[in-house]
């Protein structure tokens, strides 16, 4: 078992099935060793992470659904390379927030996708983002998370 599967394990964390793309595009694109990951929703599967953060959403659920994105994103991961063990750094997270007219703490929510990289990957999944507020997720969930993340070379 490699140490990020164990770490994992130890957290209690299983990967899910990578969700499939819901339109004209792919889960992710290898270009050297980066490997950019398309935005991953804060679906769990049981549809309870959707809606609007600060109307419909209280902001401790929301900092859980973006956990559930950066549980999405390591299931990605992980059909991108085989082995969570050859990521090198998570680069960059891009977060979207699908905020009401009053919510502000669009950066506490991300702090959940943000928490569970370095969780998992330790210093590799520190990292630098981007954590915005908007009007519309698709499907109506509550969050969405895309990332960067650099890998050992290929052998």
């Amino acid at each position: 078992m490699s140490k990020i599967e164990a770490r994992l394990q130890e957290l209690g964390i299983t990967l899910p099935v990578p969700a499939a793309p819901v339109a004209n595009y792919v889960p992710f694109v290898r270009s050297g060793n980066l490997i950019h990951i398309s935005g991953q929703i804060s679906n769990d599967g049981t549809g309870r992470y959707k809606g609007t953060v600060g109307v419909d959403v209280s902001l401790e659920e929301a900092t859980e659904a973006a956990r559930v994105c950066g549980i999405n994103l390591l299931a990605q991961m992980k059909a991108a390379v085989g082995d969570l063990d050859t990521v090198v750094r998570v680069v960059k997270l891009g977060a979207f927030v699908q905020a009401g007219p009053d919510f502000y703490d669009v950066p506490q929510v991300v702090n959940g996708c943000s928490n569970l990289m370095v969780e998992v990957l330790g210093e590799a999944g520190k990292h630098a983002r981007s954590a915005v507020g908007v009007y519309k997720i698709p499907l109506g969930f509550a969050v969405e998370v895309d990332a960067v993340i650099e890998v050992a070379d290929r052998l």
